[in-house]
């Protein structure tokens, strides 16, 4: 196992072991790809979740927020062209009866050969892997597979089945006597609510173009390889917007998103160097361009936000489908006419990114194993979450000494004045360094310690996670510290 692998396998303890994420129905072995977050989890995703919306709805006068049900009208997602075109190449081994996807495959084969120090290799294989697909040449496919010799990791053998396409959406049922119910699907992603709202939106807000629709909410895919912990799930939450612009304009406002995005990513201080843009060979049936902004994770480069010029395939798709209008009167006057606008259906450029993805970006990015160096000369080690203050599940723990000498009533005063403004940890249970080990490892960027001294001059002693360092201030000074660094 390489030392990435490790690191990765290590965060998967961690996130167990200090209740950031399960595995759903553990009690009865579980559902595959499937997870629940925990106490610290929650709150992480809650606050990844806020800062985003703040970011596009708060921020932007032009971005306005909805909510829309998962379930929808199944003409929907054939007017979207999910029914007909959202599906997966996949390839089973006959010896073993597993079922690949094609691009996981070589993948795998690509990582390893980027573990041997064959990185030129690696790429090439990638690279004619992504020409294929944009060709969906699958004949050319299956022989990349077995030209590399990539063999299934159960048989162990070559013998692959051809490569077919397998749809992703999940269907159910709607009503109640099983005769007379109507198929419809778990929505596979949040943008087509916002389509299908856009003049609902654009009238109630009286949004003019250019301007946004932001959404938050679950999707589902039935993924027939999904791995990678919750990389990649069958049940997984979307942060997206969709930006409604005038046609001929959508160039500029995608390379405007492309580097807005990026800079969001960055504003939670996150090394540029551990990111980079993937450029899509193979677009996407509606896409006039498309990109990925990706992270190094532990398992390499992979994709955590999507940015999509979609040209006005949407809005027209249901415009056709439902027979509505989804058009715009722009009474904006155009240079080259000197007449308005006029009617048109809007280009729509999309930022797409998946909030269980950028939860486990923000574990990989600051979990470490620290080992520190005793006054006897021993060694300790201390696992630590170097979550930014503005997003971590905890950021403020108060900590008295012992359990009595009034030092509990001090703490809780202290508490009680900080609570109503960030979350806060109290606890008077072990010694002192326990429990800033155990604050290290949930990622709580500011400790407070209530001792006799607090009772003499009312001053404590805060620590600070990063640096380990401890000094004394007055109480009333806590909350004003912790709130300088995490607005």
């Amino acid at each position: 196992m390489t030392t990435n692998e490790n690191k990765f396998q290590q965060i998967i303890s961690h996130a167990k072991e200090y209740g950031f994420v399960f595995q759903s129905s553990e009690i009865y072995d579980g559902l595959s790809a499937v997870y629940d977050y925990g106490p610290y989890g929650s709150e992480l995703k809650k606050n990844l979740r806020d800062y985003w919306w703040k970011s596009m709805t708060q921020m932007h006068e032009n971005i306005v927020g909805i909510d829309a049900a998962i379930f929808m009208h199944p003409t929907t997602w054939k007017a979207s062209g999910h029914v007909d075109n959202f599906s997966d190449p996949m390839i089973d081994n006959r010896d073993s009866n597993k079922r690949y996807r094609v691009d996981h495959l070589i993948e795998g084969l690509a990582d390893k050969l980027n573990d041997e120090g064959k990185t030129e290799e690696a790429e090439n294989l990638i690279a004619e892997m992504e020409q294929l697909l944009g060709a969906e040449d699958y004949t050319g496919l299956k022989d990349l597979i077995i030209s590399n010799n990539i063999v299934c990791s159960v048989s162990g053998t070559a013998n692959w089945t051809d490569i077919r396409q397998f749809n992703l959406m999940f269907s159910t049922q709607l009503g109640s006597v099983t005769e007379e119910a109507d198929t419809i699907y778990l929505r596979p992603e949040t943008a087509q609510g916002i389509f299908v709202n856009f003049l609902n939106v654009q009238k109630t807000s009286r949004m003019r173009i250019p301007f946004g629709i932001a959404q938050i909410g679950k999707a589902f895919r039935n993924e027939i390889v999904a791995r990678q912990f919750i990389f990649r799930m069958r049940e997984f939450e979307q942060m997206e917007m969709q930006f409604f612009v005038r046609p001929g304009t959508e160039g500029e406002w995608y390379r405007y998103w492309k580097e807005a995005r990026l800079q969001w990513h960055l504003s939670l201080g996150i090394s540029p160097k551990k990111y980079r843009y993937h450029d899509h060979v193979k677009l996407a049936h509606y896409a006039k361009e498309a990109c990925d902004i990706e992270f190094e994770f532990p398992m390499g480069f992979k994709e955590v936000e999507g940015i999509h010029s979609r040209s006005d395939f949407d809005l027209t798709q249901h415009q056709l489908y439902s027979k509505k209008k989804m058009q715009y009167f722009d009474n904006d006057v155009n240079p080259a006419t000197g007449k308005p606008f006029g009617n048109y259906i809007p280009y729509v450029v999309e930022t797409s990114i998946g909030l269980d993805r950028m939860f486990l970006l923000i574990l990989s990015e600051s979990y470490e194993e620290e080992i520190l160096t005793k006054e006897d000369g021993s060694t300790d080690t201390r696992a630590i979450l170097h979550i930014p203050a503005k997003i971590a599940p905890v950021k403020l723990a108060i900590l008295p000494l012992v359990k009595k000498d009034g030092l509990p009533e001090i703490a809780r005063k202290v508490m009680d004045e900080c609570k109503q403004h960030f979350r806060c940890f109290y606890e008077e249970k072990d010694a002192i360094g326990k429990r800033y080990r155990r604050q290290d490892a949930i990622g709580t960027p500011f400790c407070v310690t209530i001792d006799h001294q607090t009772k003499e001059d009312d001053t404590v002693t805060i620590r600070y996670r990063d640096s380990m360092l401890q000094e004394r201030i007055p109480a009333s000074k806590v909350r004003e510290i912790v709130l300088n660094n995490i607005l």
